[in-house]
């Protein structure tokens, strides 16, 4: 006997819920047919189902036919509702897929399609209602074949050749086998379907029962059967209460068997916040709104355990993994209005229930509007929530003005720090934080070395990762569409904690992301508009200016159609103004197609007037030791102060500008730190990295770097170059930040990077040989696998590039630590750090704008000098012949003067 969960889905009205009723009735599970129009549906039990002709909640029944048992759950097809039925994916070995014949591949029907692609679902197909005039089965096929796969073919017509021919062109070792037999075994056909390659089509009417018995006979041929493993696993897909309050947990057991009074816990799972273990109390296999308790369930079959209170949707027990995070997500927000006598302390833990029973809603706490706010798919689910908060909790609320759900990403790579050390406390994690792609969520991985970070600590990154969502500097929205990857840490055997490494975590993702370009996100509809086809001119204007897409408009029969693509912004209240204009003619469908950058961002984000600095829910800033007391850095310094190097100092750029640093392509204005600002800091920071390294440590914990910390008052603070013997002068130019820091060469740049570089050094060979000084111009090389430092001569400068991994700043900071005692050093740089470092070596300075203005000045002192010199040596002949000859030349003139 075949075991198998069905679900059963379609785009809302195409008669979903009447073909599980045909379903249930030709099996011999029901003596009479229910109807939704009648509100006497198996599956339909709830009162709002009933009132409104719609499926709310998903529901299960059992039946058999012939070799086959069945656990068929019957899914939501309202667009409001698509939580519910994605989360019934998960458990699925076998889905089917309902479309109205009338109607043909709606936009709905493809967002179905994706999300079994997605969860690699085998799929049969029901062509609903072609009883109905107008139905043309032939175009039906082209266009099943057109809009969702080739592999769509119809197995209601006969197993003749040129049908063996058709499944065949789905698969190479399918097509050489029917090339030399004509035909294919049941074998070869189970698993085409079992790998997404052929979709069986069933063509009838579900409400007259043509073609049931026929696709049921088709389903228990051609479907396939997993194979489960013997040690016992679980898949949570939904969370429920009964009539008398119990909490409910509805699994499909994965693996094994799951006995009453079974110990379930969710120990060794990665990413859970809290580990629980609880006691099944009972187990329940559901038909409708009745059940049936047994003792056992094995692998394959889904039940309802009672006596767990921790479970989630989504959450695999035993041996299996939990499911990947769901792909619809809510994208409106409401406010709840609570009645004067309901408390907030009071309704929040209630509508936490609900919470954890509909997937699609999110109940969030708003601390600074102190309101609750409601995540939701759409208004048809306000409606029901409402009603469901009145009969639950006695309680009427109402909803205030709904408001887009925005998101936010990154476009470019940077690296988070987060250090948390206050007293007896220490951890510093470093972060990479990379762009996604759209609608790829938020993905962690890890890419430390054990040696550096243990596993343990590191698991507990991912987990800390994980656990929240983390959210955006623009408008403080969730983050989305990132890789998060961790590079480094550290951590201290004797005061790191496991909340320390939270702290750290929480503040390095925030310290990366105020540093990268973030951009807003807002979701987009895609839809299918039918409009009498004197009105598409006025429907084509609407949607352009609602910032929308949409292709050429094509006619059915009297109706003009649109396709297209639109913000929900712009769009969520259309459906009214359609069915004004047309006199409820048009009709719209909408269905979520994800995120994408938003229209009009700037005023979103200066309507939300969002600061992240001052946000103190989510930190950017680090919190360090010094003298026995933590004290906190800025976002903005931290890296002054961070004891592990950074992995990646600088963002990738394309080949042709390679070694570019993000302050050399950015300089449209050039910032210069004043030389009091630069004195106070090291007045913080002196000493900050002195101490005898031949001295162990008191705690025994050494360390390649030391922490900065602020010095006692009265410290002495080296300045200037000090005194005593002349010394040989250097100039250190970091090359790109000049070329990109001066107009001439930054327009040189743009079209051809070693023009400029090579007019950089003439001038500096011409400014050379005027002051008379050792130039050292610094190139970075560091993105060149393999190279080592080289260093040219070029004329008379000296020109190096940096080996790999290390850039223009690390080699001139290195060159002036090791030799700033021996050398009058002046570096040209305007890198902000760089300048606290330099001059920190007693080293002088000069900003790229600087070193301009000097070389102009020097090149202008050099044409006075010579222009002087030729007043002084104007006559070249006086000045070449010897003393007798120049007196008798002078004499000669001075008679013809007289």
């Amino acid at each position: 006997m075949k075991k198998l969960v069905i679900g059963i889905l379609a785009h809302v009205d195409a008669g979903k819920t009447t073909l599980s009723e045909g379903i249930l009735y030709r099996s011999g599970m029901l003596r009479k047919i229910g109807r939704v129009d009648n509100g006497d549906a198996f599956l339909d039990t709830y009162a709002l189902e009933k009132e409104r002709g719609i499926t709310i909640f998903s529901k299960q029944a059992n039946f058999r036919w012939k070799n086959m048992e069945v656990s068929l759950l019957d899914t939501p097809g309202h667009v409001d509702f698509s939580a519910e039925m994605e989360r019934t994916l998960q458990v699925l070995d076998a889905a089917v897929l309902v479309i109205s014949g009338a109607d043909g591949v709606q936009g709905h029907t493809q967002t179905l399609w994706q999300l079994l692609k997605r969860y690699r679902i085998p799929v049969f197909l029901f062509i609903n209602k072609m009883d109905q005039n107008g139905t043309d089965k032939e175009a039906l096929k082209q266009e099943l074949k057109a809009r969702l796969d080739e592999g769509c073919v119809d197995f209601g017509e006969g197993f003749t050749e040129d049908f063996y021919e058709q499944c065949a062109m789905c698969d190479e070792t399918a097509l050489d086998f029917f090339l030399e037999k004509g035909e294919l075994p049941d074998e070869e056909l189970c698993r085409l379907i079992r790998e997404r390659k052929l979709f069986p089509c069933f063509y009838g009417s579900a409400l007259k029962l043509t073609g049931v018995d026929e696709f049921l006979d088709g389903l228990e041929r051609f479907v396939s059967v997993p194979v489960y493993g013997k040690t016992f696993g679980a898949k949570v897909f939904k969370i429920a209460r009964d009539d008398q309050g119990n909490r409910l947990t509805y699994m499909k057991i994965t693996g094994g068997s799951l006995q009453v009074k079974a110990v379930l816990t969710n120990a060794g799972k990665a990413g859970e916040k809290e580990v629980w273990e609880e006691k099944v109390n009972q187990i329940r296999i559901y038909s409708g709104d009745k059940y049936e308790l047994v003792n056992e369930v094995q692998a394959g079959s889904v039940c309802a355990v009672t006596g767990l209170n921790h479970t989630h949707p989504g959450e695999g027990l035993g041996a299996e993994a939990a499911s990947a995070a769901p792909v619809l997500e809510p994208v409106l927000t409401y406010s709840i209005r609570l009645p004067q006598e309901c408390p907030v302390p009071v309704m929040l833990p209630r509508l936490r229930q609900l919470e954890e029973e509909e997937p699609e809603l999110h109940i969030v706490w708003d601390e600074r509007l102190q309101e609750i706010q409601a995540q939701v798919m759409g208004e048809v689910q306000i409606e029901i929530l409402k009603s469901l908060i009145q009969e639950r909790f006695q309680t009427a609320v109402e909803f205030g003005a709904g408001n887009i759900v925005y998101k936010e990403t990154i476009t470019d790579t940077v690296e988070g720090v987060g250090h948390f050390e206050p007293l007896r406390h220490y951890a510093e994690v470093h972060l990479l934080l990379e762009p996604g792609e759209r609608g790829s969520g938020l993905q962690f991985d890890t890419d430390c070395s054990e040696d550096i970070l243990d596993r343990n600590w590191q698991r507990l990154v991912i987990t800390h990762l994980e656990e929240k969502d983390h959210r955006g500097v623009l408008t403080g929205s969730v983050i989305t569409d990132m890789k998060i990857t961790l590079l480094t840490g550290r951590s201290h055997i004797k005061h790191t904690e496991g909340g320390d490494f939270r702290q750290a975590t929480y503040r390095a993702v925030r310290h990366g992301l105020m540093q990268a370009h973030s951009i807003l996100l807002e979701p987009w509809y895609q839809f299918r508009l039918e409009v009498p086809e004197k009105m598409v001119g006025k429907a084509m204007n609407d949607i352009e200016k609602m910032h929308g897409t949409f292709e050429a408009p094509r006619t059915e029969e009297d109706m003009a159609v649109l396709s297209g693509e639109a913000p929900v912004f712009t769009m969520r209240d259309y459906q009214k103004e359609v069915i004004a204009y047309t006199k409820g003619y048009g009709r719209l469908f909408c269905t979520l197609l994800g995120y994408r950058p938003c229209h009009n961002a700037e005023e979103v984000i200066a309507e939300a007037g969002y600061d992240p600095e001052r946000d103190t829910e989510n930190p950017a800033g680090s919190v360090f030791c010094a003298h026995g007391a933590g004290f906190v850095v800025p976002w903005d310094k931290v890296k002054d102060y961070m004891h592990l190097e950074c992995r990646i100092l600088q963002r990738d750029v394309p080949e042709e500008t390679a070694g570019l640093t993000p302050k050399s392509r950015e300089i449209p204005e050039e910032k210069w730190m004043g030389v009091e600002e630069i004195d106070e800091i090291l007045a913080r920071t002196y000493h900050a990295n002195k101490r005898n390294k031949e001295q162990s440590r008191k705690d025994g914990w050494n360390r390649k770097l030391t922490r900065p910390s602020t010095p006692p008052p009265g410290d002495p603070v080296y300045k200037g170059t000090g005194i005593g013997a002349v010394r040989e002068k250097y100039l250190l130019v970091d090359g790109y930040n000049v070329i990109f820091a001066w107009d001439d060469l930054r327009e040189l740049a743009e079209t051809n990077i070693d023009g400029a570089k090579g007019k950089l050094l003439d001038i500096l060979c011409n400014y050379q040989g005027i002051v008379r000084c050792q130039v050292i111009v610094v190139f970075d090389a560091y993105r060149v696998q393999g190279h080592v430092t080289e260093v040219l001569d070029y004329h008379n400068i000296h020109v190096v590039y940096t080996r790999e991994a290390e850039t223009a700043d690390q080699y001139i900071e290195k060159f002036t630590h090791e030799n700033g005692k021996k050398y009058d050093i002046t570096v040209a740089t305007s890198d902000g750090l760089e300048q606290v470092i330099i001059r920190g070596q007693g080293c002088r300075l000069l900003s790229a704008r600087e070193l301009e203005e000097e070389v102009k000045r020097a090149s202008g002192r050099l044409r006075e000098e010579y222009l002087d010199q030729q007043k002084m040596d104007k006559n070249y002949l006086l000045g070449a012949i010897s003393e007798e000859a120049r007196r008798q030349v002078e004499k000669i003139q001075e008679d013809e003067t007289n």
